[in-house]
């Protein structure tokens, strides 16, 4: 189950970056994330208790929170470099190592998976790497561009490993806590710097689904990471950047760059291969 969990967050993800990015181009990014956050943390609170737990304990809330705050941060390095950097450089470094950082972690809790899935895992790194990857005009930001792309990445990594440290009997409330963090940190940050909350007209469904489609995303990450190997449910789940250029070919027409169909077709030869040796 662990590979059908991850796919399927990693589709959710990618879905959900598709649609924020529509909102973010007629919304302060700080608003998009905000609505998105808040849209997740409904759908958490209705779904948590009627998929029940048998005992929620205080560490189970400590590590969503933690976790909930890692990946926010994260966003907000990510949008950062994304505006003030070179997005060539900050997106695909963010996503590489916000999967690597995992994929060492749950080595050195002893996770052995067997040689065929680490043959994937081999694939999908650069697959990864590939599916972010964007040409852009090199010029004097290069060096902090890698830097808030490695943050993000870091961050995006912490979420992974933080609401993964959960236990299986706390259910979804750990999301509830991550959520329940996040929203009051961006409608502070939107308030401190005077930003506008309110959303154009035409964004509102994109906004809110994003959201919605956000936490299922995390919903089914933490299902993948309680049913297997953490090393393989990070590694499908970070292919979220194949979904994504899917949607960009479908309804935006953008063109597929030779880098990204190479990333397609390794990520389909990595989830193949990790599948098999499953």
């Amino acid at each position: 189950m662990v590979i059908l969990y991850a796919l399927m967050s990693a589709f959710a993800f990618g879905t959900a970056d598709f649609l924020g990015g529509f909102s973010s181009r007629r919304n302060s990014t700080i608003a998009t994330v905000a609505w998105a956050q808040g849209a997740g943390l409904v759908i958490v609170l209705i779904a948590a208790p009627l998929i029940g737990a048998s005992n929620v304990e205080l560490a189970d809330i400590f590590w969503g929170m933690a976790g909930g705050v890692s990946g926010a941060v994260g966003v907000l390095f990510l949008f950062r470099g994304l505006s003030t950097g070179i997005a060539s450089i900050v997106s695909p470094i963010a996503a590489l190592s916000g999967a690597v950082l995992p994929v060492i972690f749950g080595f050195l809790i002893g996770e052995r998976p067997p040689l065929l899935t680490w043959s994937g895992v081999a694939l999908s790194l650069p697959a990864i790497l590939l599916l972010s990857w964007e040409r852009g005009k090199k010029n004097d930001h290069v060096l902090r561009s890698i830097q808030l792309g490695l943050i993000s990445g870091v961050l995006f990594g912490g979420f992974f490993i933080l609401i993964s440290r959960t236990s299986e009997n706390s259910g979804m409330w750990p999301l509830v806590a991550a959520r329940a963090t996040t929203v009051p940190l961006f409608l502070l940050l939107a308030l401190f710097r005077k930003t506008k909350i309110r959303l154009e007209p035409g964004t509102r469904r994109a906004t809110l689904l994003s959201g919605i489609l956000d936490m299922a995303a995390n919903v089914f990450y933490l299902l993948a990471a309680r049913t297997g190997y953490l090393i393989i449910a990070v590694i499908l789940s970070a292919l979220y950047p194949a979904p994504t250029v899917g949607l960009q070919k479908i309804f935006l027409h953008e063109k597929l760059t030779a880098f990204r169909i190479a990333g397609l077709i390794l990520s389909i030869a990595g989830a193949a291969l990790i599948g098999a040796g499953g």
